[in-house]
């Protein structure tokens, strides 16, 4: 698979511009408000950080999956939440705040824990190919500027003027939507024989993934008494990766540079939709039930 003309170049922008538009939704109150109430936020992370990795790769071992495509969704499980998981938490009645705050500092941290578990990953399934594939030094200065830098300058021009961040808000999504669909389409036309003839192996695999990320970041915080609304946010942003930011991280030349890599990305981005509104529908419908007396 390789990227249509430009996309190398725009992608990591577009993601960069996502970032900044992401920081200009937060304040340091956010920060400060969900450690007030750390509960969800540690369920949250302890899940992203910790089980989603081990979820992913008792899955990969367990379908037999070719070692790129290993590495693809041990990515995707490294990747933070991404930006369309308040969307669906808004649409299940979550925690909104929480969640943007969540995908924040998971998007933060994974600047340090992406690198870990797809160096681990590669190490693991390419054995092969240590030393010359992975994420080192230069890599992760590139995942800085394209991830941490730009969520910090947002959280500064909202710190300045939150009037300002308001008015950008609208534009930053929807120019960032525009042109990721636009790339999103190119690619599959371009490439639409190698992810249909990938998509048995791999569709089965994102999809089970999705699902019990979902399943999973719900109800671990409800296990450990999180109110319902926050367990929603938590499991949206659990269940809903930044697969962008993971395809990024495959094709581009400065990171990964492997095409096989970011198939695992593409598939989940296309099943993740329909699971996550499969999801949202089974909450709603939960609640709507009558309780027995």
């Amino acid at each position: 698979m390789t990227l249509p003309p430009l996309a190398g170049v725009l992608l990591p922008l577009v993601i960069a511009v996502l970032m900044f538009g992401l920081g200009t939704t937060l304040t340091l109150g956010d920060f400060t408000s969900a450690l007030r109430r750390p509960r969800a936020l540690v369920c949250g992370l302890v899940c992203q950080l910790l089980v989603l990795p081990m979820l992913c790769f008792g899955l990969v071992v367990v379908l037999d999956l070719p070692p790129e495509l290993a590495v693809g969704m041990m990515l995707i499980a490294a990747s933070p939440g991404g930006t369309t998981a308040s969307l669906f938490s808004h649409l299940a009645r979550g925690d909104v705040a929480l969640n943007i705050t969540m995908t924040a500092v998971n998007t933060m941290l994974s600047v340090v824990t992406l690198p870990v578990i797809v160096n681990l990953a590669l190490a693991y399934f390419q054995p092969s190919e240590v030393g010359r594939a992975g994420l080192g030094a230069a890599e992760v200065i590139r995942l800085l500027l394209v991830i941490l830098l730009p969520v910090l300058v947002g959280l500064a021009v909202r710190a300045r003027s939150a009037d300002v961040a308001r008015r950008l808000d609208p534009v930053i999504r929807v120019v960032s939507v525009v042109f990721l669909v636009l790339i999103a389409v190119a690619t599959v036309l371009r490439e639409r024989d190698q992810l249909v003839d990938q998509f048995g192996r791999v569709g089965l695999a994102a999809t089970l993934f999705c699902l019990l990320s979902l399943t999973m970041g719900y109800a671990v915080p409800r296990l450990f008494g999180v109110e319902g609304p926050q367990a929603v946010a938590v499991g949206m942003d659990v269940g809903v990766h930044n697969s962008a930011l993971a395809v990024t991280i495959a094709l581009d030349p400065g990171m990964l540079g492997n095409p096989e890599i970011a198939i695992p990305g593409v598939i989940y981005a296309m099943v993740t939709v329909p699971c996550a509104a499969l999801v949202v529908w089974l909450i709603n419908r939960r609640r709507s039930v009558p309780v027995p007396v």
